[in-house]
């Protein structure tokens, strides 16, 4: 094997961290994108930010044919850390390095897009999405824990020719041979899913939030009845789980365990410390809720799978990198 490394090359680099600076698609240390040449992969490392693609070194370079064992259970444990490079680096690839290297394509790209969010965490919504995403490559995967079993649930729905992955409960996966035709197939997968954000009139409340906390401009949640609801009857995708905590948002401060509290009528009060991962996380909420319509139901992906995630090695370290600005 070849294992003389060329870093990505700028196309990729420049969509990579298009795509991280938009909030509209990728929040905080979500999201990820991988390239191959040859027998190499690169993926962008776990904990790392996609908007820092075209600055810093947050891809790590794995052997393609290594990740694709792992994918299929035949070596390894899924973590593709036996499968780096280069011994000497010091960045983990993604917890999602099974998946992308399971696609043939030359470029993968995994955002956590508003849009799809939208659709993929409402039975209503997806099935909007199956006749919206008509005519195009496409497949729907039902909710599955990052990872592995989420490798195992795609690979066991794709064909060659898949090229747009909408996956419930988490995000969309958009495949081709170089970063422009990526690039315009997520556009074509955004104009298609595109929703109207409502207009939400915020009220500020006049009480002062208890120490150490911070009136959030996301509160128009608490002041609806609907989206108050919404908000607090779970979690509806896995970086909301991470950053934010299990069960949607909390009445209580829990022991100060998680940062956001919602006061159902009054708004929601962040810490005033709240990492930048975690204020993404809310303002992702308020994006997806902002778009939901009214006639739409939303499915949390229920207590078990919280608990898979909280659980998670994987996990703690991409909330232990995300804790460092």
């Amino acid at each position: 094997m070849n294992t003389a490394l060329e870093p990505p090359d700028s196309e990729f680099r420049v969509l990579s961290a298009r795509l991280g600076k938009d909030p509209l698609q990728v929040q905080g240390p979500g999201g990820n994108t991988s390239v191959k040449d040859g027998d190499v992969m690169w993926i962008k490392a776990s904990g790392t930010e996609l908007a820092h693609a075209d600055q810093q070194d947050i891809f790590v370079a794995v052997d393609r044919a290594a990740a694709l064992a792992e994918a299929n259970g035949s070596a390894g444990d899924g973590s593709c850390q036996e499968a780096v490079l280069d011994p000497y680096t010091t960045l983990r690839p993604s917890i999602e390095t099974t998946f992308h290297a399971a696609f043939d394509h030359a470029v993968v790209v995994h955002t956590h897009s508003i849009a799809t969010l939208t659709h993929a965490i409402s039975p209503e919504g997806r099935a909007a999405a199956r006749d919206k995403l008509g005519g195009l490559p496409f497949v729907m995967v039902p909710y599955a824990k990052p990872g592995l079993p989420l490798t195992k649930s795609i690979m066991s729905r794709v064909t060659a020719e898949t090229a747009v992955v909408v996956l419930q409960n988490h995000g969309l996966i958009c495949c081709g041979s170089s970063a422009t035709e990526v690039s315009e197939l997520l556009g074509e997968v955004e104009e298609r899913l595109a929703m109207p954000l409502r207009e939400a009139p915020y009220t500020p409340p006049e009480a002062s939030p208890e120490s150490g906390m911070e009136w959030a401009s996301e509160g128009w949640i608490a002041q609806q009845p609907r989206t108050c609801r919404l908000a607090m009857s779970g979690s509806y995708y896995p970086d909301h789980v991470v950053f934010l905590g299990p069960g949607g948002l909390p009445a209580s401060r829990q022991d100060g365990a998680w940062p956001a509290i919602l006061t159902e009528g009054v708004g929601i009060a962040l810490r005033a410390d709240a990492l930048s991962s975690q204020r993404a996380m809310l303002r992702c909420l308020s994006d997806v809720l902002g778009r939901l319509p009214e006639e739409w139901s939303a499915s949390p992906i229920g207590p078990e799978a919280e608990a898979e995630l909280l659980n998670w090695d994987a996990e703690r370290y991409r909330q232990a990198l995300a804790s460092h600005p």
